[in-house]
């Protein structure tokens, strides 16, 4: 019935959600635990230095421009060579920016910080193949900010082990730590 509260289903004890209703079909979301770790990274470099680093290891790109290299039938061959072109040294491509600091500026929040979505989907499809749910969180995504002191910033981002391997799956696990690793090299390259 449309607007029942739902008994919630999972594998761990989740208290009912009020918010929660049943779609217009009957149907009750399922709503899943789980623990992830989140990374941070503090320097005293300034956000300015930071940020102009990672564009230098980072490449540039959209998913548009993504998506059109393996449109028109192109080969996997020609595919990853068409998109490792967007790469930077890191391996990874940014695919958005989105600038807190410009608008939380209205609120007299005066301190740098973005957002980044970045990843490379050839790096995507070695972990998206052995479940698409971590699809979810393909691709990566940081948060870059000035501290309050404005003496240094701080970057974090979720560890993508975490969020993608849930389940029992050493191949999925496999290629997420293979992930975490290359967001850590990335990091000692910037900070």
């Amino acid at each position: 019935m449309f607007g029942a509260q739902p008994s919630l289903r999972c594998q761990e004890c989740v208290p009912e959600l009020s918010c929660y209703e049943e779609s217009m079909s009957g149907q009750s979301p399922t709503i899943r635990s789980f623990n992830a770790q989140r990374v941070q990274y503090q320097t005293a470099r300034s956000f300015d230095d930071v940020l102009s680093s990672l564009r230098r290891h980072v490449g540039h790109t959209t998913i548009s421009e993504v998506n059109q290299q393996g449109a028109c039938g192109a080969t996997r061959e020609e595919f990853e060579r068409r998109v490792e072109a967007f790469a930077g040294d890191g391996g990874f491509m940014l695919f958005l920016e989105v600038k807190h600091s410009e608008w939380l500026r209205t609120y007299g929040i005066n301190r740098n910080v973005i957002r980044w979505v970045f990843g490379n989907p050839i790096i995507a499809y070695t972990i998206i193949r052995h479940d698409i749910t971590a699809g979810l969180f393909a691709p990566v995504e940081l948060l870059l900010y000035e501290n309050a002191s404005g003496a240094g910033c701080t970057i974090i981002y979720d560890l993508p082990s975490t969020l993608m391997a849930l389940d029992d799956n050493p191949p999925l696990l496999q290629a997420a730590k293979a992930l975490d690793q290359k967001l850590a090299n990335l990091m000692a390259q910037i900070t």
